[in-house]
This record gives C-alpha cells, structure tokens and sequence, in this order.
C-alpha cells in the first residue's frame, strides 16, 4: 500500500519541534512503503529540499505558504472558521492532495490544520495531532486581555469542535503523549485515541562527540553558532560515562574555575524556536526573574539559543544574556551548558529540547508543564515557582558531580525509553506495514 503524507511544514530539515516529529515519522513509513509527501513550506530555503530528503520518496510535491495571520484573521471571521484552519486553506494544496488521494490506500494527516483537505469517502487515514491544539488557545485565552481573549476563546472553541469532528471521521487520532491523548478524550471526542511518542536520535545527540572549541562567541544577538564545531569522530569510546566536550562562551572560563568568590562563570542554556509564544513566555520569565535570584550567588550567562527571535527576545539580550538567533548545530551550546532549562508555563506534549538536553547528558530544570507527558524516572529536576527555579539552578552549578549523575542518568533513560523505532512502531499495525 502507498501513502500520503499530508502535512502543514516540510518535514525537513528537522530542526524544530513539529519537524522532528514529522521526520522521523516519514522516515519510518518510508522503509516500509511508498510515500507520496504533500506539503506547505512556510520558509523560502524550503520549497526545494535537498534530493538526500526527496530521494526517499515516491513523490514530492511542497507549495509556499505565504498568507499573513492577519489576513487569515479575516478571512476567519467573514467565514466563521478558527483562524488555524484559515491560515492553511488553499486552493492549490486541495488540487495537489487530489491529485495524489487516487493513487494511495491510505492517509498519514500530519497536523490538524491539513485535516481540512480530506475526503470524506476517501482512504483512510491516521490523524496525527501531535498536540491539543485547542486546549493552548484556551490556555492563551487565560493570559489575553481584551479583545484578545476573546479571540483565543473563539479559536479555542471553533477549533475543538473541528478537532471532534475530524475524530470522528478517521481511523486513529494520534497524539505526542498520554497526557495529551486522555485531554482530548475527556473533551469529548470520539474514536481511536492513543498515544505515539515523540522519540530521540541518541546516536546525533551524544556526549561522546567532541567539541574542537572556537576562537570567539559572536556578541549577543548577532551571530550564528554553534559555540564550536562538532566533529565527527568519537576519538575515545570511554568519554561515554566522561564527557570532555570544550566550553568556549562569554570569557572562556568552561563550567569550572577558580574560586572568586561566586565562582567561573556558568552556562544556563534555552533551546527553542524563538517566535513561539511559550517559548518566549519562558525565556522572558527566566531572564528578568529567575537568572537575577542566580546571579546573587553564582556568576552565570543565560544562552537563548534559536531561530527567528522576535524584538521582545532581542531585547533581552544583555551583559549576562546571549540571544544567539539561528545556530548551524544545537549540539555545541547544549554540550557546553552547565544546565539546561525548560521554563514554559504553557506546553502542549512532549518537548524535544527535553530530550535532546537529556541525551546530551545535560543536567535538566523544567517546569511541570515542560516535564509533563516524559517518562523521565526522576532523572530531570522539576520546578514550579520562581525561586525554585532559581535554587534548583543554584544547587546544580554548585554540586558539579551531582550535576553529571543526573545528565548520565537522563541520558541512559532516554537510550531505554526514547528510540524513535521503538516509539513509532504502533503504526505498523495502524497502517498495516512491515518492515
């Protein structure tokens, strides 16, 4: 049987949340079938992706999506539909997917928004949520104000229903974790609702990579990483309990120093894209509230580490925060935190810059809801106020062995719990696949 795979970005390069998941799960389908992708491209470099994407794949068909959110606000309030689906609606994707629908025995529906381009007595198809995507404009909705909220709460509301719908209608809904499916069950919704995990390439994110340090780290906010080349050699197959990864930020001082009173200065990490708006939320709150309770007692530099940081992240760029903007490899940054941080007070499923953190063997503070949804078995530190925050921070960068057992740990959880064959293996049965 061959496949459609319909979905809402590029499934390439996988550098961001959403990406990831979509890779790896199109690469799994891939091995075992003929897959036909669909798909909007939001970013001009990706409207053409390279043939070592394309050459696993029966056919390939990417169209720009260029629609502005106010423009699809419009469109959405003259049609009465939630602005998600707007956003997405186009003619010439529906031509494009009905081109491909009679050539394929089934559908893999990647993100709800494509879900508006199905036939109703087409072939089947797995939905893959990924997330509860009306539950977070109804979490927005309790932070609006004004007019505001009252559009978070229509999105909120006309979304869900279409979510429902959409259940109702399809073989299996899918989401990120268990959390995120029983959320959606208790909704109201109908039909198959299980859990697909999000999974971890721990052989990409591997401490035992060296890190050849680089001479200087550009200015906040200008340049582009990563803090030192990854190199792709393992010279040393003992480093895997001993990680010895070069630090080279701010100053050169590594996560440890000589004594002067607080300490070398220590490395706090955020890895994110850097136009969302959880991850602006978290980032925000980590740089005006909880680093100054830190830097009270230790020296330390905050990385905010990712695409497209918006003027309000800019702006927290300073003496003591790095905004890095794009990075050619996430990897330097996470091998040279002394920490890595997980501040969002609203996120949906499981977060991949969890995981990576962990499979880097990075010591993790996170938020309850940045923890929620990982089988983590105690190996990430949680945090919920924001001195908490703050004293587990503190309590890391102050034991540095206590600091490594816990990444160690992280890292062996994530190689036991997280490898994506094991944690996409539910849709050969889904999808009727072998390998």
């Amino acid at each position: 049987m061959s496949l459609l795979f319909l979905a809402h970005r590029v499934p390439f390069p996988p550098d961001r949340g959403d990406k990831i998941r979509s890779f790896h799960v199109l690469q799994y389908l891939a091995k075992r079938t003929r897959v036909h992708l669909v798909a909007f491209a939001d970013d001009e470099a990706d409207v053409d992706p390279p043939a070592v994407f394309t050459g696993m794949l029966a056919s390939c068909t990417i169209l720009p999506r260029s629609k502005s959110q106010k423009r699809a606000a419009i469109e959405a309030l003259a049609t009465g539909q939630p602005v998600s689906l707007t956003a997405f609606a186009s003619p010439a994707m529906q031509v494009a997917v009905d081109r491909i629908l009679p050539q394929v025995g089934g559908v893999y529906c990647f993100s709800g928004q494509m879900a508006q381009y199905l036939s109703v007595d087409g072939p089947p198809v797995v939905m893959d949520f990924v997330d509860v995507d009306s539950a977070k404009f109804a979490g927005f909705a309790d932070d609006a104000r004004g007019p505001m909220r009252w559009m978070m709460r229509r999105e909120a509301r006309l979304l869900g229903a279409f979510e429902r719908q959409v259940a109702a209608r399809v073989s299996a809904s899918l989401f990120v974790s268990d959390a995120e499916a029983a959320l959606f069950r208790d909704g109201g919704a109908a039909g198959r609702t299980l859990a697909v995990e999000n999974g971890i390439d721990s052989e990409t994110f591997d401490p035992t990579v060296r890190l050849a340090a680089s001479a200087n780290l550009l200015p906040p906010g200008d340049g582009r990483g990563p803090i030192g080349e990854v190199l792709e050699t393992k010279p040393d197959p003992s480093l895997s309990t001993s990680p010895d990864w070069a630090a080279a930020f701010a100053g050169g001082e590594g996560r440890d120093g000589a004594d002067n009173g607080k300490g070398a200065e220590s490395l706090i990490v955020f890895t994110g894209q850097m136009d969302y708006r959880p991850n602006i939320d978290a980032v925000t709150w980590f740089a005006r509230d909880i680093l100054p309770l830190i830097r009270r007692r230790r020296f330390a530099r905050f990385a905010i580490v990712g695409r497209a940081p918006t003027a309000a992240v800019q702006a927290l760029a300073s003496d003591h925060v790095t905004v890095t903007g794009e990075v050619d490899d996430v990897r330097g940054w996470l091998a040279a935190a002394a920490v890595c941080v997980a501040p969002l007070k609203l996120a949906r499923g499981i977060q991949n810059k969890v995981l990576e953190a962990m499979a880097m063997a990075r010591p993790v503070v996170a938020s309850a809801a940045a923890a929620e949804g990982i089988d983590h078995a105690g190996t990430i530190r949680v945090a919920a106020t924001t001195q908490d925050f703050a004293d587990q921070v503190l309590a890391l960068l102050d034991s540095p062995d206590t600091a490594a057992t816990l990444g160690a740990d992280a890292r062996a959880q994530v190689i036991r719990r997280y490898g994506w064959d094991a944690r996409l293996a539910p849709l050969d049965a889904l999808l009727g696949l072998t390998a």
